[in-house]
């Protein structure tokens, strides 16, 4: 044996020394007692890294995988950065879904903020991870924990932390509680009593479930029939609950993904977003004939809308639906901010110039987007809508559920469909296609290749247009801060863009791309699209080969 062999050994043996969890003790153990240093060096090869997504990775033994060890750590972190801030006996508000061990996560986060004098006060099971972003506004918490891994796949989980005003944390928080879980030598050195914490009861859900009443006009229509999927989640409940307050029909659930379930059973990955995720409900929607099919994933924070299209069902983008939702709010009445991620598409923005409304354009994730002053409306393109940000500052899968079958509704009334007022905007605005190039890989050294590839030799044209502007976004830009990202725009009447960046979430390449087709009549848009697929492909081959993927 090697002496970094035998290091590595020594490391996990005290790692196993200190593992409170019966299961990962077993796994390590039986790694150590076969001498597997190969397994043994994936699991001790460093840290699962605390970043703005808080903690995300695959179940298991070791520093690298996500167990209580690891959430006990993040946790004593997350107490030691609040008390640093004056939060000393301040609330935190703890929720989970019900992924394989969120709930022992969530049981040693309150454990642990009791033990470090906060105050802890649990959710009182899993339910939708906006349900927590709500609690923690509307209980005056100095912060809040959701034990989640969304809608990554069965053997993951996660830990995403927010702090007192509703939304996420972003840089610089995350680098101090970062250095805050660093900083804790031995898990003997973290208090964690058998109890002092508070499990909430009913009431927190029913002042979200009044809230939700809040996003829809009180004299609206709500008529349309819905095929509804909780894709094996936790959202079933709450939104059935939240319908039925609004008066909407009864869904009807696509039964086999009604119930939680942590493994997962009819989908490869639990993302609507993802091929196949929707085939169940595609096949209960031709049964049942609604009028549009809605999806959450598994924590509910994300709202997927299927419509019928011509003879079968197809999958509307988020940023259709987003775009949907943002001239529904127009046509309301709503003032304040409109917002979006610069990935997803330029019509919101031109829907709200026309609306006479600021705008504003932010980095990827609801952490940013939460944040803008004076938020009326936000969304981004990967199925994330906030409605209600005064209720929830985080994307909302339940209340943008309720909103776009109000407007469903609204256009059945008119003897139309979401589809035709996808039209209108498409004439009142150009039609605005967007598709995305999203590669996982098993190897992250290959996005990191990518990326570099990219930066070393930025492609001149992609789909015949010539490269105008290439921006390397780890340098911020006048309007936003530092990212890993790339943002290519295109010469042409297209008004032509693509973005790519390395998911912050999961082992995936992203190229977000999108094309402004011009439009004069409803007559040409059958054009325009064929015109806009052509572009979107011919894009997609060209940086694929420019980056190598």
């Amino acid at each position: 044996m090697t002496l970094q062999d035998s290091e590595l050994l020594a490391r996990a043996e005290a790692w196993l020394a200190e593992d409170p969890d019966p299961e990962t003790r077993e796994e390590l153990a039986k790694l150590i007692r076969s001498a597997d240093t190969k397994a043994l060096a994936e699991r001790f090869a460093g840290t699962l890294q605390f970043g703005t997504a808080g903690l995300r990775g695959e179940l298991g033994a070791g520093p690298m995988r996500m167990n209580r060890s690891v959430v006990i750590r993040a946790a004593a972190g997350l107490a030691a950065y609040l008390k640093g801030k004056g939060e000393a006996g301040g609330l935190v508000v703890v929720g989970y879904d019900a992924r394989h061990k969120s709930a022992d996560f969530a049981r040693d986060t309150a454990a642990v903020m009791t033990g470090a004098g906060l105050r802890a006060a649990v959710l009182p099971r899993p339910l939708p991870t906006p349900v927590l972003a709500f609690a923690i506004r509307h209980l005056g918490a100095v912060a809040g924990v959701e034990v989640t891994a969304s809608h990554n796949p069965p053997r993951d989980n996660g830990y995403k932390v927010y702090l007192g005003d509703g939304s996420q944390i972003v840089p610089p928080a995350d680098a101090e509680i970062a250095a805050e879980i660093a900083a804790i030598r031995t898990l003997h050195d973290v208090s964690r009593p058998d109890s002092g914490w508070e499990t909430l009861d009913e009431d927190v859900l029913e002042a979200y479930l009044a809230r939700t009443d809040a996003v829809l006009a009180p004299d609206s229509p709500r008529t349309a029939r819905t095929v509804y999927t909780a894709m094996h989640g936790v959202g079933k409940d709450t939104l059935l609950a939240a319908f039925a307050r609004a008066g909407f029909p009864e869904p009807v659930l696509v039964a086999e993904q009604a119930d939680p379930d942590p493994d997962f059973p009819t989908v490869a990955f639990p993302n609507p977003e993802e091929p196949g995720a929707m085939d169940l409900s595609f096949a209960a929607a031709r049964t049942a004939d609604p009028d549009l099919i809605i999806a959450n994933d598994p924590d509910a924070d994300r709202c997927a809308v299927a419509v019928k299209d011509g003879e079968d069902w197809r999958m509307l983008r988020g940023d259709e639906v987003g775009a949907l939702l943002a001239a529904h709010l127009v046509a309301r009445g709503a003032r304040g901010v409109f917002a979006e991620s610069i990935v997803s598409s330029s019509l919101l923005g031109r829907i709200a110039e026309k609306a006479g409304l600021p705008y504003e354009e932010t980095l990827t994730g609801f952490k940013w987007i939460a944040r803008v002053d004076g938020l009326r409306y936000g969304y981004e393109e990967a199925l994330g809508y906030c409605v209600d940000p005064e209720g929830v500052r985080d994307k909302d899968g339940i209340t943008a559920a309720l909103l776009v079958t109000e407007l469903a509704s609204t256009l059945k009334e008119q003897g139309r469909t979401l589809l035709d007022a996808l039209d209108d905007l498409a004439v009142a605005h150009g039609l605005h296609a967007t598709d995305q190039l999203s590669v996982r890989v098993d190897d992250l050294a290959i996005i990191t290749k990518a990326m570099a590839a990219l930066r070393e030799a930025p492609p001149a044209e992609l789909a015949g247009l010539r490269v105008a502007r290439a921006e390397d976004l780890t340098q911020g830009t006048t309007t936003l801060p530092p990212t890993d990202g790339l943002r290519y725009t295109l010469d042409g009447e297209y008004r032509a863009r693509v973005i790519v960046r390395p998911s912050g979430t999961e082992p995936k390449l992203k190229c977000y791309l999108e094309a402004v087709i011009p439009v004069e009549t409803h007559s040409d848009l059958a054009s325009a699209r064929a015109e806009g697929t052509r572009v979107l492909n011919a894009i997609k081959r060209d940086l694929s080969a420019a980056a190598g993927i």
